[in-house]
């Protein structure tokens, strides 16, 4: 099962996330008192949701032996606020010589990506708590 591992860094809201064999800083702007030193929770999460959306598109074209060239995905976000859901607006780029029917297909496939259905679909968490290893 993948694993993503936040570990505070200088006791502030920098924290170093590892998954796998790699590692980037998430954290907070200055006016919400971090660092700015990194993208933000929620950014990694649109960032998570459109690179698995151009990733799950280039994986399709490939296996249909489409080659589509470049493509882009953007995600923009409004964080959830009381009463309303988070709103995700994507925005697919695709190069304009490609026929009606891969157009269609491709913005098909863009919502079967694993991050759009985990955050579409029921969500479960759970949780405990465990002493810090020294």
């Amino acid at each position: 099962m993948p694993k993503a591992t936040a570990r505070t860094q200088d006791h502030r809201l920098r924290h170093t996330v590892k998954i796998g064999k790699h590692s980037l800083v998430a954290d907070e702007p200055q006016d919400m008192g971090g660092t700015d030193d990194g993208p933000t929770p929620q950014e990694l999460l649109a960032a998570s949701l459109a690179s698995c959306t151009a990733i799950t598109m280039q994986m399709y074209a490939e296996r249909k032996g489409w080659d589509i060239g470049e493509i882009e995905v953007e995600a923009e976000y409004e964080p959830a606020e009381r009463g309303s859901p988070t709103k995700f607006t994507m925005v697919l780029r695709l190069p304009e010589g490609l026929d009606p029917e891969q157009r269609q297909r491709l913005e098909v496939i863009a919502a079967k990506c694993p991050v759009h259905r985990a955050l579409e679909g029921e969500v479960m968490f759970e949780e405990r708590v465990e002493p810090l290893p020294a």
